[in-house]
């Protein structure tokens, strides 16, 4: 062909960006060059080997041509599989990620380049491809979605840069074996969970260390979420593709097949940095919860290990609430058995003697649904505890609730929940170093579970160790500032800070409690002792009047029974009490 002279011709295009490629050459750019070599070695293997050539390589960007469409999605399956692979041996901030936009039409052959509005719609909708991942327009869809094990989500007609007509785009990713599925993503099985997803987060601070801070903590979330057990996460490798947020909240959920989105951003200035996280309703694309953290940059290095479980605990509660909500727009008779353990939740929160009969209600009706669910099991166990409790230790109601966590345990050997039951079970029998090991086999598998640490914590004051109890009664709090049992924790915290000689610990952790509860007797108890021995008699007396008419009935067995190893710390709290007369 003489040079001027060209031709048309029907082809696929691919269109292969490197992500993030500038960014990688102000790190180290003889290691971004020689990491895009390699994968551009990899990439030209698959597409080789499929039928197809590159060609048009300039800079960051790869252009591949194929025969047909299923050549073109199997190589690049292919090579960003091969290229995941690789980068799993590679730093998370130093990994270089590949988008891929594929077209099918009519193009203009010159030499060995390739032009044409088809060109450049594979160029275009390579940006709304996540990474690691692939989009590709309806003229290829049409040709490989009943030929390929992929599944497909229809992004919708999109408007692209210089492009007159709005092209249809979706988003492909490969799946195998009999449970492949072909065509525009379904909607989730009603009769199962919603799912979260936690995208990655948005480094604004500029420095590469922030990289790997924003990433630990999306990662953290997403291992605390899914030790939760009863809420679906969707893996790290999928959700970590979403960088991009053009898609906006409902396509990048309907394509990850999430109903509630985790995201978040670091940002910094001269002394400290800021991290924002945000919880969105996908469906309905409503921001239902947002929080902010500020630490001094100095402390960065200790960011996850401090911030990751509490914002875990506070996400898993924003979700329950929401589902608690949503349940009630559901008929009585339509609701699935996750929906009555939401339901059966929500009832037990309020804690009336009402609500705790219809919760029992919610909850037998989920059993019968589903006999053997663990979510069903724990749900019924936290029922019968929390009425022993409220019947100081009954045994016939703690027996229910060994019965049926070692049953949980059967069902599902990587919940802490029956661990944590079993704990506590055995705390309320005496047995303060039998329920340490129980609480150290739910700590072990959910090391964010607010309700274990502070059930490790009354395990060792019952021991006599108030020391090494105050840490974990404040742990819980941290984890669960707002939960709606804390008020038995802050308690706990103001009999340690009692037994410790904190007095004014002490009053301070009581009215925390009181706050969330003012008739819970054990709390004035115990504020009541505190202010006597810090000489404010007159406060002490006031709390005990108002104390006995909270209390007409009350007797000290509602005390003695704690079983506290050595009995003389049944008499010092008393004691303490008692100087208010």
């Amino acid at each position: 062909m003489s040079e001027g002279q060209y031709t048309r011709q029907i082809t696929t295009i691919a269109s292969i960006d490197a992500v993030g490629f500038s960014r990688l050459m102000g790190i180290d750019d003889e290691f971004a060059v020689a990491a895009f070599e390699e994968r551009r070695s990899i990439i030209a293997d698959s597409c080789d080997a499929a039928g197809g050539r590159t060609f048009g390589a300039a800079g960051d960007s790869i252009m591949a041509e194929f025969g047909t469409p299923i050549d073109a999605l199997r190589a690049a399956f292919d090579f960003q599989q091969r290229i995941v692979t690789l980068n799993d041996r590679v730093p998370g901030g130093m990994r270089m990620q590949f988008r891929v936009g594929i077209n099918t039409g009519n193009v203009i052959v010159r030499g060995v380049s390739l032009y044409g509005d088809d060109v450049n719609i594979a160029a275009r909708i390579q940006e709304l491809a996540p990474y690691d991942g692939l989009a590709i327009s309806e003229t290829t869809w049409n040709h490989v979605r009943d030929k390929v094990a992929a599944r497909f989500t229809d992004l919708g007609e999109r408007t692209l840069k210089n492009i007159a007509l709005p092209v249809r785009v979706f988003v492909a990713s490969r799946e195998s074996g009999d449970n492949a599925r072909v065509g525009p993503q379904g909607k989730a099985d009603p009769s199962a969970p919603p799912a979260i997803a936690v995208l990655p987060f948005q480094n604004e601070a500029g420095p590469q260390e922030f990289d790997y801070v924003a990433d630990g903590i999306a990662e953290d979330i997403i291992q605390g979420l899914c030790s939760t057990r009863w809420l679906p996460v969707i893996a790290k490798e999928s959700s970590f593709q979403f960088r991009d947020k053009a898609l906006g909240p409902r396509r990048a959920g309907s394509a990850l097949g999430a109903r509630y989105l985790v995201d978040g951003k670091i940002s910094r200035a001269s002394t400290h940095f800021d991290l924002t996280i945000l919880l969105t309703d996908a469906v309905k694309e409503r921001l239902i919860w947002s929080r902010g953290f500020r630490r001094p940059i100095s402390e960065l290095s200790l960011v996850n290990d401090e911030i990751g479980g509490m914002i875990v605990s506070m996400l898993e509660k924003e979700v329950e609430r929401a589902e608690q909500a949503r349940t009630f727009q559901v008929p009585w008779e339509s609701l699935e058995t996750w929906q009555l353990v939401r339901r059966g939740r929500w009832h037990m929160q309020r804690r009336t003697r009402e609500d705790t009969a219809l919760a029992f209600d919610c909850l037998e009706e989920a059993r019968k649904k589903e006999p053997n669910s663990s979510a069903v099991l724990n749900e019924l166990a936290w029922w019968y505890f929390w009425r022993g409790w409220l019947r100081s230790g009954a045994g016939e109601d703690l027996d229910k609730v060994t019965d049926l966590s070692r049953k949980a345990l059967l069902m599902d050997s990587q919940n802490a929940r029956p661990h944590a039951h079993l704990g506590i079970v055995a705390i309320m029998r005496g047995r303060p170093k039998l329920a340490i090991e129980h609480l150290s086999e739910a700590l072990q598998i959910n090391p964010s579970f607010a309700f274990a640490h502070s059930a490790m914590g009354s395990a060792h004051l019952l021991l006599g160790e108030a020391a090494t109890a105050i840490p974990m009664f404040r742990t819980a709090r941290r984890l669960s500032p707002f939960d709606i049992y804390g008020f038995h924790n802050l308690g706990e915290l103001a009999a340690a800070c009692c037994f410790n000689r904190q007095w004014g610990e002490a009053v301070e952790a009581a009215e925390g409690s009181l706050s969330l509860s003012p008739r819970y007797f054990y709390a004035r108890f115990l504020k009541i002792g505190a202010l006597a021995r810090s000489n404010r008699m007159e406060e002490a007396r006031r709390e005990k009047d108002l104390f006995h008419t909270y209390h007409p009935d009350f007797s000290l067995k509602r005390v003695e029974w704690i079983p506290f190893v050595e009995r003389s710390a049944i008499a010092f709290l008393i004691d303490n009490f008692n100087l208010a007369d």
